[in-house]
C-alpha cells in the first residue's frame, strides 16, 4: 500500500535530517539532488523542519545569483544535547555534545575499590551533571552508557553480574529516576564495535567480529549491519571461552582458565615482563589506558625480545580469532581496545598470519582505528539515535 501524505511527509522529513546531519549545511537545491523530491515537496519539508525548530538558515552558498535556494540549511545542535558514559570497574568517564557529535564537555574520574555502592553512585551522576551545566542550557535528552556485564535482552537493563561492582548497575537506576533523559544502557564492547562499523576500522564492513582488547577482553559480533545480542545478551563474551594453554577450565562464575587467562592485560603484562619489556605505563599515554597497551608500544619500538614477545601475543590472539572464525565465519576480525589500537597493523598483520594457519576460512584482522575512545563514541552514537527516534520529526 502507498505511504499516507502524512507518512510520506515523516519519511522525507527524516530523510533530510539525516543528510543535513551527515553532510554538513545544503542548499535546498541540494537537497533536491540528494532526496530525489520535487523542488515543491523540498520548499515544504523546508518551511516544516524550520517551524518546528529542527533546522535554521546558517548561511548562504557560493552562487553567483543569491535566492531562496541559495541559502544553507543547517541541524538546530544546541536544540538537546546528548552524554555518554563509559562506566569501567574503576573508574566513569564522561563526554557531552550536541545533536551533531559536537563534544561540548568531557570528564573521567577515578573510583577505588573500597568506594561504597551510594558514594560511587552519587560521585558518578554528580560528575554527568558537572559535564552537562558546563556543556550549556540545553537540556539534556539522552544519554548512552558503556559498561561490562550482560544486558538483557527483554527489559534491556544491566544484569546483576558477579566480579563486577554493583555501583554500575545502580548507577543506570538512578540517573533513569534522576534525569528527565532518555537513559540507554548497552554493553561496552557492542558499543565499541558500533563507533568500529560506524567511524572506525570496520566502516566498509556489515558482518565482523570485534575483539576488545584492554584491560579485560570481550568480543562483539556484528551481522548484516546489526548486532547480535545473543539469547540472553551474552553473546560475544570470548573470555569464558575455553582455550589450550590454561592451567584450566572457566567456570559460571569467573573466566579464570579461559581466553581472559591468555588475554587480559596482566597476562599480557606477564608475557611482556618474561621478554624482558617494562611494563609501566609510559608518559602521556593516559592514567585509563591499560600497562599491557603501553607494553605492546614498547615492544613496538624495540625494546627487550620485542619480536618473541609480538610473535607469541599474536599466537595468543590468533587462538581466540580462530574459535571465532570457525564458528561465526565473519570475514573480518578488529583487533580493539587500548592494546589492539597500541599494536596497530604490526600486531593486526601477525595475528593475521598465525590465523591463516590455524583456520581453512579466510579472515582479515584489522587494527581498532579508534582505541579506548570507542565505548564513549558507540554510547554518543546511541544517544543520537535515540534523541534522532524523538526529534527528527516535525513538532517532535
Amino acid at each position: 500500500m502507498p505511504a499516507s501524505p502524512s507518512t510520506a511527509r515523516a519519511i522525507n522529513d527524516r530523510l533530510a535530517l539525516r543528510l543535513l546531519q551527515q553532510d554538513g549545511p545544503l542548499t535546498a537545491t541540494q537537497l533536491k539532488t540528494l532526496t530525489g523530491l520535487s523542488r515543491p515537496t523540498v520548499a515544504d519539508l523546508v518551511e516544516r523542519l524550520q517551524g518546528a525548530g529542527l533546522i535554521r538558515v546558517v548561511g548562504e552558498s557560493g552562487a553567483a545569483r543569491r535566492g531562496p535556494n541559495a541559502r544553507l540549511y543547517g541541524i538546530v545542535a544546541d536544540r538537546a544535547h546528548l552524554a555518554a558514559l563509559d562506566v569501567r570497574t574503576d573508574s566513569v568517564a564522561v563526554v557531552v555534545a550536541d545533536l551533531l557529535g559536537v563534544t561540548l564537555a568531557e570528564a573521567t574520574l577515578p573510583i577505588g575499590s573500597d568506594t561504597g555502592t551510594d558514594a560511587a553512585v552519587e560521585q558518578a551522576a554528580a560528575l554527568l551533571e558537572r559535564a552537562a551545566r558546563e556543556a550549556g542550557a540545553a537540556p539534556l535528552h539522552s544519554v548512552g552508557i558503556g559498561a561490562p556485564g550482560l544486558i538483557d535482552p527483554v527489559t534491556g537493563e544491566l544484569r546483576d553480574t558477579t566480579g563486577l561492582p554493583a555501583w554500575h548497575r545502580r548507577l543506570v537506576q538512578v540517573l533513569q529516576q534522576r534525569l528527565p533523559a532518555t537513559v540507554l544502557v548497552e554493553n561496552e564492547t557492542n558499543l565499541a564495535a558500533v563507533a568500529e562499523h560506524r567511524a572506525g576500522a570496520a566502516r566498509d564492513r556489515d558482518t565482523f567480529v570485534l575483539l576488545w582488547l584492554g584491560h579485560g577482553i570481550g568480543a562483539a559480533v556484528m551481522l548484516g549491519g546489526k548486532l547480535h545480542r545473543g539469547a540472553s545478551g551474552g553473546a560475544g563474551e570470548i573470555g569464558f571461552l575455553p582455550v589450550p594453554g590454561t592451567t584450566g577450565v572457566p567456570s559460571a562464575v569467573s573466566c579464570d582458565g579461559g581466553f581472559h587467562s591468555l588475554a587480559g592485560s596482566v597476562q599480557i603484562c606477564e608475557l611482556a615482563r618474561g621478554h624482558g619489556i617494562d611494563v609501566r605505563t609510559r608518559p602521556g599515554s593516559g592514567e585509563r589506558e591499560p600497562a599491557a597497551a603501553s607494553a605492546v608500544r614498547a615492544a613496538l619500538a624495540g625494546e627487550g625480545e620485542s619480536e618473541t614477545f609480538l610473535c607469541a601475543l599474536a599466537d595468543r590472539l590468533a587462538v581466540g580469532a580462530a574459535a571465532v572464525a570457525s564458528v561465526i565465519d565473519p570475514g573480518c576480525v578488529v583487533l580493539a581496545g587500548e592494546v589492539g589500537h597500541a599494536g596497530g597493523d604490526a600486531l593486526a598483520s601477525r595475528v593475521e598470519e598465525r590465523l591463516a594457519m590455524m583456520s581453512p576460512l579466510r579472515t582479515e584482522v584489522r587494527a581498532g582505528a579508534l582505541g579506548g575512545s570507542a565505548v564513549l563514541r558507540g554510547a554518543l552514537l546511541a544517544a543520537r539515535e535515540a534523541a534522532q527516534d524523538e526529534l527528527f520529526t516535525a513538532g517532535g
